[in-house]
C-alpha cells in the first residue's frame, strides 16, 4: 500500500494525539532561558522556540499541500523539491506531494546555488519549495530553472520572485484528494550524498518506502509508547527512514535543530524521548562533555531512553565501549544502508548482538546480503568482496543514466560498492569503499581500518586516511587527525602510537586538521584529496590524467 496511507490511519485513530514536535534550541538561548527552566516556562512562551502539530493537523496539512498542487496541474509523476531546514512544515510537505500523485525530491541543505541548479536539472523538477535560510541561494538561480514553474516559499516575508506557502497553503481544501496510488508507482528522488562525485538521482518507489516502515519498527520495536529524538537532517533518507517506524507505530517524534550536547540530553530529558539516532561525532561529544565534566547526567531524567544506535558511516568499537561504560542500560544497534537501498536497514546489527560491536550486522528483516569478487560471484567467508543486497528497498534505478543503473543493478541485487567480508559465524563486517582502497606497493590498504585504529587514542577526537601519489609505492596512506579540544599531540606521538599496526598499514604522513563531513556524517574523501594533493591520483585511477 502506498505511505500515505499509514499516514491516513494515523490520523482517523490518533488525531489528537501529538504527531511531531519542534524545537529549536538556539530560539530558547535567545530569550535568555537556560535549559533548566524549560519545563517551567509558561505555555505562551514555549511557543517561539517549541511548536507541535497532531496527528490530524498533519494529515490535513498534507492535504491542502496536495490539493495546492493539483489546482496547479501537478499530475502523476511530476517533481517537487524541497529545499527546507528540519521543522514541522518538512514531513507535512512530503506527504502531501505523495498525496497528490507526485515524486517528492529532497534537496541537501548544504548544497550551493550551482548544486542545487544541477539537481534540479537533472530530476526535471517542475515545483521547488525553499525556506528562509535559502532565499539568497535561490534568488542566484531563480532564473536559470526554466523547468521550473512554481516557486513556493516557507516562510515569512516572501521574496519577490516567489509564491507565498503560508498565504497559499491554509487555503486549500483539508480533504484528502483520492489519487489512487499503487506500491510499483514512483514515490521519490533521493540525490547521492556525492562523496565520490557529483550526486545521481536515485528513483524510489512507493513499494521502497512502505518496505522501510516495516524493516525499521521490526529492528528497533517501536511501539505507541515510543518518542523518537531526529536530530538529523530530513532530506536525506537514514532519518526519515527511521521515523518511518514512529509512522507506522503512530507514535510520537522530536525534530531538534542542533546538535550540542547539552540540547540532545535536555531534549531527551524534558520529551521523554526513548530512541536517539546519533551520528559518530555526535555520539562523540556528548561523551567528550561528560568526560570534561561540561555535563552531568544528574541534571537529566534519562531513565525512559532505551535504544541508543548509530548508523550512516562506520562506528569505532572503542566509542560503543564508552558509550556502554557511561549508559550501561541503553540498548546499541547500528545499521547500514544507502540511498540507492532507501536509507538504513539492509544490514543491521541487531540489538542483541552487542558483543558483535565492529560488524555492521547480519541481513537486515526482508533483506538479502552476499559478498562478492569482481566477477560478482561468492567469495568464502573470511574473504574481501564487494557487499551486495536484495529486498523490496533497492532503488528502481538512477534516473536518466542507464549506465550507471547497469553497473550497480542485476537481477534484482544491488552492488553497493562497499568493500566487506563475513565472519564463520555470519557477521559483516565493512572494510571500506571499493574506490577509496589504498594500492600501496602492491597492497591493499583499507583507510576505514586505519582510521578505526587511530581513534582508539585518547587524545584524537577524528581520523580520515586517504590516499597520496608516491614515485616508488604507487600511493601512501595519509592520515588527517583531529586532536580533542583539550589535548595536544604531535607526529611522533602518533607514529609510536601507529607501531600496533603492520608496517604496510601505517600512515606515511600526518596532517593534523579538522576531518570533514557531511550533514550525514561520512568523511568528505573528495575534498581531502583536493586540499592535500590526492586529486591527480584520482584522476589517474579514473582514466583522467
Amino acid at each position: 500500500m502506498p505511505i500515505t496511507e499509514l499516514l491516513e490511519r494515523n490520523a482517523s485513530l490518533y488525531g489528537d494525539e501529538v504527531a511531531l514536535v519542534e524545537i529549536n534550541p538556539q530560539e530558547l538561548e535567545k530569550s535568555h532561558t537556560t535549559w533548566r527552566e524549560y519545563a517551567l516556562i509558561e505555555p505562551s512562551r514555549i511557543d517561539s522556540f517549541r511548536s507541535e502539530i497532531t496527528w490530524k493537523e498533519f494529515d490535513q496539512k498534507a492535504n491542502r499541500m496536495a490539493n495546492l498542487l493539483l489546482s496547479r496541474g501537478v499530475t502523476k509523476g511530476t517533481k517537487v523539491a524541497i529545499l527546507l531546514m528540519n521543522s514541522l512544515e518538512w514531513l507535512p510537505i512530503y506527504f502531501g506531494i505523495l498525496k497528490a500523485g507526485a515524486m517528492a525530491v529532497p534537496l541537501n541543505f548544504r548544497y550551493t546555488p550551482e548544486e542545487i541548479r544541477y539537481c534540479v536539472d537533472l530530476a526535471d523538477v517542475e515545483v521547488l519549495l525553499f525556506g528562509p535560510e535559502f532565499t539568497g541561494r535561490m534568488e542566484a538561480i531563480c532564473n536559470r530553472i526554466p523547468r521550473v514553474k512554481m516557486l513556493l516559499y516557507v516562510g515569512e516575508d516572501c521574496p519577490s520572485f516567489a509564491e507565498s506557502y503560508n498565504g497559499l497553503v491554509p487555503r486549500m481544501s483539508a480533504d484528502t484528494p483520492g489519487i489512487q496510488m499503487s506500491d510499483d508507482d514512483e514515490a521519490a528522488i533521493y540525490f547521492s550524498s556525492g562523496t565520490t562525485g557529483f550526486p545521481k538521482a536515485i528513483v524510489h518507489a512507493h513499494r521502497s518506502l512502505i518496505h522501510s516502515c516495516k524493516v525499521e519498527q521490526n529492528h528497533h520495536g517501536q511501539n505507541r509508547e515510543d518518542t523518537f529524538l531526529c536530530i538529523p537532517p530530513l532530506y536525506h533518507t537514514g532519518a526519515k527512514m527511521h521515523w518511518f517506524g514512529s509512522l507506522l507505530a503512530g507514535s510520537k517524534a522530536v525534530l531538534l535543530r542542533g546538535v550540542k550536547p547539552e540540547w540532545i540530553l535536555r531534549a531527551v530529558s524534558q520529551e521523554h524521548c526513548t530512541i536517539v539516532w546519533l551520528l559518530v561525532p555526535w555520539a562523540q561529544d556528548i561523551l567528550d562533555a561528560i568526560d570534561r565534566k561540561e555535563i552531568d547526567l544528574a541534571d537529566y531524567r534519562l531513565e525512559q531512553w532505551r535504544l541508543m544506535h548509530i548508523g550512516a558511516q562506520p562506528v569505532p568499537p572503542s566509542l560503543i565501549r564508552r558509550w556502554k561504560e557511561m549508559f550501561p542500560h541503553h540498548q546499541y544497534d547500528t545499521n547500514y544502508g544507502l540511498s540507492e537501498s532507501i536509507g538504513p536497514g539492509a544490514v543491521h546489527l541487531g540489538i542483541e548482538n552487542i558483543d558483535h560491536v565492529g560488524a555492521i550486522g547480519i541481513a537486515g528483516y526482508q533483506w538479502e546480503t552476499r559478498i562478492v569478487d569482481a566477477d560478482r560471484n561468492p567469495v568464502p567467508r573470511g574473504e574481501v568482496g564487494e557487499l551486495a543486497v536484495k529486498g523490496d528497498g533497492v532503488m528502481l534505478r538512477y534516473y536518466k543514466d542507464e549506465k550507471a543503473t547497469r553497473e550497480v543493478l542485476a537481477d534484482g541485487w544491488l552492488f553497493t560498492g562497499d568493500m566487506a567480508k563475513e565472519s564463520e559465524d555470519g557477521f559483516i563486517y565493512l572494510v571500506d569503499r571499493k574506490k577509496d582502497v589504498i594500492i600501496t606497493g602492491g597492497e591493499n590498504l583499507y583507510p576505514v581500518q586505519i582510521e578505526d585504529f587511530l581513534r582508539r587514542h585518547n587524545a584524537i577526537k577524528d581520523a580520515a586516511v586517504i590516499g597520496l601519489p608516491d614515485s616508488r609505492l604507487g600511493e601512501i596512506a595519509a592520515a588527517i587527525i583531529e586532536v580533542k579540544p583539550d589535548q595536544t599531540l604531535t607526529e611522533e606521538d602518533v607514529n609510536l602510537f601507529c607501531q600496533d599496526l603492520p608496517r604496510y598499514q601505517r600512515p606515511r604522513k600526518i596532517f593534523f586538521a579538522p576531518v570533514p563531513r557531511n550533514p550525514t556524517g561520512k568523511i568528505e574523501k573528495p575534498r581531502l584529496r583536493k586540499l592535500y594533493g590526492g586529486d591527480r591520483l584520482v584522476a589517474k585511477q579514473n582514466g583522467l590524467d
